[in-house]
């Protein structure tokens, strides 16, 4: 049993650590919650699980069994207010749109400096 539990915890672990790295690399509100609120439950239960499981038919196994439905239930339904209200409040999801507008204004905006700097190199002022 206690290598089960070992096992549990160490995949909890992974997927709360998959969670972290996603809410830095992800590049939005929405994505980041995803993240969050998808592998964090995942993780929070299989590492609760495996304590509960580590410290076999005893009260605090039941305290940690009771926590974990909670958080089963909870977290979702929380990542799906927070989604929600940041949606309601104006908050747009990204698309490869806003990345490629992103870009398009980049390339404008150095072809801008460059001309800038050819007026300046052919003495036009500017």
């Amino acid at each position: 049993m206690h290598i089960l539990a070992a096992i549990m915890i160490i995949i909890g672990l992974a997927f709360l650590a998959v969670s972290s790295i996603g809410l830095l690399r992800l590049p939005d509100f929405f994505s980041r919650t995803h993240a969050a609120g998808k592998s964090e439950t995942l993780g929070a239960i299989l590492v609760l699980g495996g304590l509960a499981i580590y410290n076999g038919f005893e009260l605090s196994s039941f305290k940690l069994a009771f926590i974990l439905i909670f958080m089963s239930v909870a977290n979702p339904v929380a990542i799906h207010a927070v989604a929600r209200a940041a949606h309601h409040s104006g908050i747009d999801p990204w698309t490869l749109q806003h990345k490629v507008k992103h870009y398009d204004e980049s390339i404008h905006d150095d072809e801008a400096e460059e001309d800038v700097e050819n007026k300046e190199q052919a003495g036009c002022g500017g």
